[in-house]
């Protein structure tokens, strides 16, 4: 039998109107990966913060090596060595990389901050995760991505590390990076720490996990070694039955479908020389899912940021019903009938300090005020509307947002961009952190609306999502159009080489170019 380092024996949470956590015993074996999985608000993230020291179980008790422990904050969960990487970021953006590596763990000489040995201990650490960022870096200009490694490389750098428990730490990051990370982690296993594992993403927990325990509706349903399981075998017992993501009934000729939007040559340059994006153009139909793929930094988001007046330096046409566009600001584009659903919503989809009803009103704002005042009463029939018709499963509107699961916080900010009465909506990985039943019940959403005449572009990194979902597919890379695909042609192969093709004909590209450039100033 595996050592087990840590127990916790029939743990109850109980909140207002809900019990989060029934009864359950889990254990976490020493240097393995102890993978956790279920639907959103199955209990699996409550455990980990009550382990965390962020919360304290209604009933039930902790043992750490046999004794048993009880941890009024995380600063005592962290002297016992367990440490926690949250699925939402919680980083400092106004501050530098090392400012936030040694947050709260501050290293001082001579009675002052020690910020030469900062940078020094961050560069290390970084260098281990194969990440060379400039330790002076301040944390709110990098992407998420790179945001994510500093907050698992903030957590490397704790010297008693025994036990790290990591929610959703792949959720933005690319193939490259998830295999360091996955090397890093297969490291800290070999020296006996042991890892708490949780992310929907079903491949990669069979890929990196030794454990699996699964949890449905606030109880322990399941747990077996990886090496005896299948993923079908994860989602039965996750949901109960099968799931498969919901695909359009009917082939509709988009040919005779007018067309809502038209994009030509655009073109979006790089500070220090090259395009972001270059000349991309294509087209989209009434009722139309469009979908974008490729590889990380191919220029899916900033197709999205130009379309909303996030990047007025662009260049090219913009057209929506045939007439051009002069776009100016992002209340412009809303006010025209666009609705764009961000990346990362806990950054740039949601206000946290906010209820659930203003977060889904926030965008149509205007609609609801008289006078300069806000008409509570026009609110709060628009919101109810909304909730209702994208089935957010809340029991109080007026709840605090962080009070949902992620798939309802998606839906909130789906919401909200519906509320303003979009004829195109542009989604930024709407599935992202979310588990499989919420993805469902989100691309369920994306048809219902595009059988009302709505027009959607989507954004997905994992293919068999895009795969699923879209009517057509335009496969980025490196910031150029590299191929587009409908009906039989849209499948895994075509997509990969696309991605793969594209980047290497933009290296090229850019390689001729700069190669006529040097010829050129001889």
């Amino acid at each position: 039998m595996d050592e087990i380092y840590l127990h916790a024996e029939k743990i109850d949470k109980i909140y207002p109107g809900t019990k989060a956590l029934d009864q359950v015993s889990f254990d976490i074996k020493r240097g393995k990966v102890n993978v956790l999985i279920g639907e959103n608000g199955a209990g699996k993230s409550t455990l980990m913060r009550i382990i965390a020291g962020i919360e304290k179980p209604s009933a039930g008790k902790l043992y750490l090596q046999g004794k048993e422990v009880s941890f009024n904050s995380t600063v005592d969960a962290r002297a016992n060595g367990i440490a926690i990487i949250h699925q939402e970021l919680c980083l400092f953006p106004n501050l530098t990389v090392f400012q936030n590596l040694f947050m709260a763990s501050e290293r001082t000489k001579g009675g002052v901050l020690d910020d030469a040995e900062h940078r020094k201990l961050a560069r290390k650490v970084l260098a281990r995760l194969n990440y060379p960022i400039d330790p002076d870096t301040r944390v709110g200009d990098l992407r998420v991505g790179q945001q994510q490694m500093i907050e698992i490389a903030r957590n490397l750098l704790i010297p008693n590390l025994k036990i790290l428990i990591m929610d959703e730490p792949t959720s933005s990051l690319s193939e490259q990076e998830v295999d360091v990370l996955f090397n890093i982690m297969r490291e800290l296993t070999a020296s006996g720490i042991s890892i708490v594992y949780i992310s929907h993403r079903l491949e990669e927990l069979m890929r990196i996990g030794d454990f699996v325990t699964i949890f449905r509706d606030g109880k322990l349903v399941a747990e077996a070694p990886v090496k005896e399981i299948d993923v079908p075998w994860i989602v039965k017992q996750m949901v109960g039955e099968g799931k498969s993501y919901p695909t359009r009934k009917e082939q509709i000729d988009w040919s005779k479908r007018d067309k809502v939007l038209e994009i030509k040559d655009l073109t979006l340059p790089k500070s220090g020389g090259g395009y972001l994006l270059n000349k991309v153009s294509f087209d989209l139909h009434q009722g139309e899912i469009l979908g974008l793929y490729g590889l990380l930094g191919a220029g899916r988001t900033e197709v999205f940021e130009c379309i909303m007046g996030l990047r007025p330096e662009h260049t090219g046409v913009i057209k929506k019903h045939g007439q051009e566009l002069t776009i100016k600001s992002l209340d412009q584009q809303i006010k025209n009938g666009f609705a764009w659903l961000p990346e990362d919503r806990q950054r740039d989809g949601l206000v946290q300090t906010m209820d659930i009803d203003k977060n889904i009103a926030l965008a149509n704002i205007e609609a609801y005020t008289d006078n300069g005042l806000i008409n509570n009463k026009k609110e709060d029939v628009a919101v109810a509307g909304m909730i209702k018709d994208v089935h957010i499963k809340v029991a109080d509107k007026k709840l605090p947002i962080l009070s949902l699961s992620g798939g309802n916080q998606q839906k909130v900010v789906f919401a909200k961009g519906a509320l303003t009465g979009p004829e195109i909506m542009l989604l930024d990985e709407p599935s992202r952190g979310i588990d499989i039943g919420a993805k469902t019940e989100i691309f369920q959403l994306i048809y219902q609306y595009a059988e009302r005449g709505v027009s959607l572009i989507v954004v997905s990194s994992e293919l068999e999502e895009i795969i699923a979902i879209a009517d057509r597919i335009i496969v980025l890379s490196n910031g150029i159009k590299a191929a587009e695909f409908t009906g039989d042609d849209i499948n895994q192969n075509n997509l990969v080489k696309a991605s793969y093709y594209g980047h290497q004909k933009a290296k090229e590209e850019a390689l001729e170019a700069a190669t006529q450039a040097s010829m050129k100033a001889k």
